[in-house]
């Protein structure tokens, strides 16, 4: 049976659709390799919000980025508008891109703008099991033609930040407390790693985060995403909570140790980097300092293994 690809012309157009988060924007990248891999002809047009649309700059597999209006939108021509936001801004752009198919996950508690509805990740890959936020995303492809495979990692482009010696990215904060490991255990953290490891900690924040509390170290306060991908790209580690950092550090492949409090550590855990995850038991205070230090010291064993 022909898939939904095969219906496509040499060369359509493509708009998918990523509001919100910097973790699902970076995660939203194995779907668009996948589908550029497959169909090398399609132009992909991403629109996002402009505060993360770096995320996507310099990527081979995406010829445009526009900003998520209906204007930015029909002016693309899409043949396919592919929702993988699913909230009602993202329902309105949908029904409003003049595209011949607009595709969006059943689950959407908006369903007025799709006449194509994907099934759950689980109904397409053949299993029960809960699935990482890459795996749902891929999955997608998957239901529309792209052949079943194994989901490459996330891609970022940046030129490696050059410093004199190895350092490591800390980002010490989330989007709610329950999520952020305490501040004094960063610090004893940080301690360590320039005793013990010889590498310099880097603490960075995002808007609204203040880093006063880390003045004793080297810090980069809400940098611009091309900056922080920058200094990603050259780190030798990354530390920090389940945030957006965390998923542009796997991008860039680095070894990334994360803290996890109340979020799902399946769905939202590094992808396809070395990594180590510390779930607590609990609050996420409950994770100690030498819990962390003894996974630092197993990452730092695997990579020189």
């Amino acid at each position: 049976m022909p898939s939904v690809l095969d219906r496509f012309p040499n060369g359509a157009h493509v708009v998918i659709l990523r509001l919100r988060s910097l973790g699902d924007c970076v995660l939203t990248t194995p779907a668009i390799h996948l589908l550029k891999s497959f169909r090398s002809d399609l132009q992909l047009t991403v629109a996002v919000e402009p505060r993360f649309a770096a995320v996507f700059e310099g990527n081979p597999d995406v010829a445009l980025l526009v900003d998520p209006s209906v204007s930015s939108v029909r002016q693309v021509k899409p043949h396919l508008c592919l929702n993988l936001h699913g909230g009602s801004t993202s329902a309105r752009l949908t029904a409003l891109s003049g595209a011949k198919y607009r595709a969006g996950f059943a689950h959407y508690s908006l369903q007025f703008p799709y006449n194509l509805r994907i099934p759950s990740a689980q109904e397409i890959l053949g299993n029960e099991r809960p699935v990482h936020t890459a795996e749902h995303l891929a999955s997608a492809m998957f239901w529309l033609g792209v052949p079943e495979q194994q989901i490459p990692p996330a891609r970022l482009f940046a030129e490696p930040e050059s410093r004199e010696s190895p350092y490591a990215v800390i980002h010490p904060f989330a989007s709610a407390e329950t999520k952020a490991w305490p501040v004094r255990f960063y610090l004893q953290l940080a301690q360590h790693m320039k005793r013990e490891l010889d590498v310099q900690p880097v603490f960075i924040s995002g808007p609204g985060e203040d880093l006063s509390t880390f003045q004793m170290w080297p810090t980069v306060a809400n940098p611009p995403l091309e900056r922080t991908k920058e200094l990603l790209a050259g780190a030798s580690w990354f530390v920090g909570n389940d945030s957006g950092p965390a998923h542009m550090a796997a991008a860039f492949g680095i070894p990334t140790m994360v803290f996890f409090g109340p979020s799902d550590p399946v769905t939202w855990a590094p992808w396809r980097t070395r990594s180590e995850v510390l779930v607590s038991d609990g609050p996420i205070y409950s994770i100690s300092p030498q819990q962390a230090i003894s996974a630092l010291e197993r990452l730092c064993r695997a990579v020189h293994a």
